[in-house]
């Protein structure tokens, strides 16, 4: 049994010319039947290898667990001495606050959709979709920035390296983009399985943490001196300790990046190994699986966090902190250089940038997912974005342009990164606030809201302190609502059924006539009286010329959700008043009556004929109406649709009007 995708090329065959070569290669994961490119949130195969908790962990710790290149410096540059206090409030956030909503979000979206998809189940029609496109643009500036920002911070600890060239300092724009480019040259030939690689990762990065965090701690253990001159320094700067707590609370916005990872955690998990008893409705195994992962993940990183703060504040001079400082966005990098030795320190960059460098792979990955995920769905992309390698270009380009806006300058990244973080998961606690209120959990409702409130200050106090998070956040929110709305106005012509299926009433009155036409009228579901339909038919007849000798059948469109873009549609025949009538749910009438009538020719082999009485009204309020509410003016629209769906003129159903 061969294992090939595709039959081997023919070499007497011609070669395709080079426009359409490329064109398929661009294209190629449009319909990626072995998953080749495949993200962390990828819904596998039934057939796929599943993975341990801990391997899964290591994918999402990528992320996470890189931030601890960047995020002990951060601290201390915001909080100064404070930083610990700071950090503990952080820690104290993490695990009280954003572990028990992304466990609930585990349990409420086990195929990976995270809080974006709850809020759209909770949140349905066109409001829906509007909030599901801005947390997207958050979404947007969190991955982007991840990406941007971890290049930026490898491209530091490169330059800062005693072994690395002269000609290197200075070219942080420039390594910066080259970084970007080699993630892009990634995800352009493939990214089928990463947890490996992040396993490796991970698992080196962090044993190289413990022993520079270990070193450090017993570096100042040693120098009582310098503990005391920061506690003295702690209780001078703000006069008490309950005043350097209430600063820390205050300053604690500033550590939010500390908060990455949640998220991500959550798309991983249809990659998590469940129980054997697991099944798709109720995947109990994976489910603790994925809260085991998280739990241990928060747990693994607020240790570091703690000691991490504590050290660098403690042996690093505050200056140093400072923007070109040599523990500027590098405060652990420091200290291995400075009490393990340049070679210890330089392994320990090497595994950093790494890290970094495989933190924006998992960011791609995220928005690979994300991004074909909904979008499509709405009709608020092309078709092409479904396909990775187009995507992959235009996530590389906008990380260049974030790239030279920003100098590639860790500092100046931070509040946008921050701000993504941030309103991510003031969404989830959000969710399942609504979650527990909407099952009548009292205890939690009152819990998940006191989060979604300290979430929501945080994301506000963080806006306040760096606008430029905010900035940035809506240039992306902005781009993708106009560019979704565009494409979906674009679309509104295309056919929107993913499959049609006829009930047996329904297939029993469309076979009815064994030759000629089949002659069906178009009906308003709300007019359902027997008057109703007999003035129908007599309009039909003599208006359109409705044949006398045809048996009529009625068609009705009922719209449920008109912001919903593909959809199923489910075709049940009724008897009404002696009147054959197909009933059909549907987010548009003129797109459902188009893909009926389409069906309809081909299950039977009969031309159908659809006959409609003109709509009354202005036709620009009218293709409004179409466009928002999936009403306005039928005939022509389905007509129009039935000519973009069928070329041949000769194969298309006839549409007559009167």
């Amino acid at each position: 049994m061969t294992t090939m995708s595709r039959p081997p090329a023919d070499p007497s065959a011609p070669p395709l010319p080079r426009g359409v070569a490329m064109k398929n290669w661009l294209l190629f994961g449009l319909q990626d039947t072995k998953g080749t490119h495949q993200g962390p949130g990828g819904v596998a195969a039934s057939g796929h290898r599943k993975h341990r908790w801990w391997q899964v962990m290591c994918l999402t710790g990528v992320d996470y667990f890189s931030t601890l290149g960047y995020q002990p410096a951060i601290a201390a540059l915001a909080a100064g001495a404070i930083s610990p206090l700071a950090t503990l409030v952080l820690v104290a956030v993490t695990l009280f606050g954003a572990l028990p909503v992304y466990r609930r979000v585990a349990a409420e979206s086990p195929r990976g959709e995270g809080s974006i998809a709850m809020l759209e189940r909770l949140l349905p029609r066109w409001g829906g979709k509007l909030l599901v496109l801005v947390l997207l643009g958050f979404a947007a500036t969190d991955f982007m920035i991840t990406m941007t920002l971890s290049a930026a911070d490898a491209t530091a600890h490169l330059i800062e390296n005693p072994f690395a060239p002269g000609w290197l300092h200075g070219q942080n724009v420039a390594i910066t983009l080259v970084l970007l480019g080699l993630l892009a040259a990634v995800f352009l030939r493939g990214f089928k399985e990463a947890i490996g690689i992040a396993v490796v990762l991970v698992a080196v990065y962090l044993a190289l943490n413990v022993v520079v965090v270990a070193r450090a701690l017993a570096e100042a253990a040693t120098h009582p001196v310098a503990v005391s001159g920061w506690w003295d320094a702690l209780t001078t700067s703000h006069g008490n300790p309950l005043t350097a707590v209430a600063v820390a609370l205050l300053v604690f916005p500033r550590l939010a990046l500390g908060l990455s990872g949640f998220e991500t955690g959550v798309a991983v998990m249809p990659q998590i190994r469940g129980a054997a008893g697991d099944t798709e409705a109720n995947p109990a195994g994976r489910i603790r699986g994925t809260r085991r992962m998280l739990t241990t993940a928060a747990l693994i990183m607020s240790t570091f966090l703690i000691t991490s703060s504590f050290a660098t504040v403690v042996l690093i001079p505050e200056q140093q902190f400072q923007p070109g400082g040599e523990a500027n966005g590098r405060a652990l990098a420091f200290l291995a250089h400075t009490y393990l030795g340049p070679e210890f320190g330089t392994v320990y960059d090497i595994s950093t940038i790494a890290i970094l460098w495989f933190a924006g792979a998992s960011a791609m990955a995220g928005l690979l997912n994300l991004v074909p995920r909904y979008l499509p769905r709405y009709g608020m992309a092309p078709e092409w974005a479904k396909a990775v390698r187009p995507l992959v270009l235009v996530f590389t380009l906008t990380g260049v342009l974030i790239t030279v806006l920003f100098e590639a300058d860790v500092d100046a990244q931070g509040g946008a990164y921050a701000t993504g973080v941030l309103v991510l998961m003031t969404s989830a606690a959000v969710a399942v606030t609504l979650s527990a209120r909407r099952l009548r959990q009292r205890r939690r409702s009152f819990g998940f809201s006191v989060i979604a409130l300290l979430f929501l200050y945080t994301t506000v106090a963080n806006i306040f302190e760096r606008p430029e998070g905010i900035r940035i956040a809506g240039f992306f929110i902005l781009a993708i609502v106009a560019i979704s709305l565009l494409s979906r106005v674009l679309r509104s012509f295309e056919l929107h059924a993913t499959h049609v299926r006829l009930d047996t009433e329904a297939l029993q009155f469309v076979t009815s006539a064994v030759a000629g036409p089949i002659g069906i009228i178009a009906h308003e579901p709300l007019r359902q009286s027997a008057e109703a339909y007999r003035r129908k038919l007599a309009s039909a007849t003599e208006a359109s010329h409705f044949p006398d000798n045809a048996t009529p059948l009625f068609l009705e469109v009922m719209v449920d959700d008109s912001s919903d873009f593909e959809t199923a549609l489910e075709v049940r025949g009724v008897l009404r008043h002696g009147y054959p009538v197909l009933e059909v749910h549907g987010p548009v009438v003129p797109n459902t009556i188009a893909s009926v009538l389409l069906h309809i020719r081909d299950v039977t082999g009969l031309m159908p004929h659809i006959y409609f009485r003109w709509t009354e009204g202005n036709p620009v309020s009218n293709l409004l109406r179409f466009l928002v509410l999936g009403e306005g003016e039928i005939a022509p629209v389905t007509r129009e649709i039935l000519r973009e769906a069928e070329p041949d003129v000769t194969q298309r159903p006839w549409v007559h009007v009167g």
